[in-house]
């Protein structure tokens, strides 16, 4: 059974190597937000033969066509998740690194409001809040 990456794929026209297949299955597997090194580590446990080089090229073209998206959550990585999920926000834990999904109605409310007070139709975007916990 086929990926939904690798299913993206096939949609978007991509060629699927054998490597790609696996680069896709981790990513579509992963519940978490993994950078290239961590990807690496997960497809290389399940084929040796790939190299970081060849993750690297596969999340890019992955992303150019959309099937992914790379976030950057200041801690000097890429990271990577699937854009299948429906749309959520993340809170970043500076101190752990900890990344939390959300989503609230009234923060997506008030974006629409906002873009639509300065003449805007929104059609994106994307909320990271950075914090730590409070003690």
């Amino acid at each position: 059974m086929s990926s939904w990456v690798e299913e993206k794929c096939a949609e978007r026209g991509l060629r699927m190597t054998d490597q790609r297949r696996v680069i896709a299955k981790v990513l579509s597997d992963a519940d978490d937000h993994p950078d290239a090194e961590e990807l690496y580590s997960r497809a290389a446990a399940v084929d040796p033969k790939i190299s970081l080089a060849t993750v690297y090229r596969t999340v890019r073209l992955f992303s150019d066509a959309g099937i992914i998206e790379t976030h950057d959550f200041r801690d000097g990585r890429a990271r990577y998740e699937t854009a299948d999920e429906e749309h959520h926000d993340h809170l970043i834990d500076v101190v752990t690194g900890d990344v939390i999904e959300f989503v609230d109605e009234e923060i997506e409310e008030l974006q629409e409001k906002i873009a639509r007070k300065l003449g805007y139709e929104l059609v994106d975007h994307r909320l990271e809040l950075f914090g730590r916990k409070i003690k």
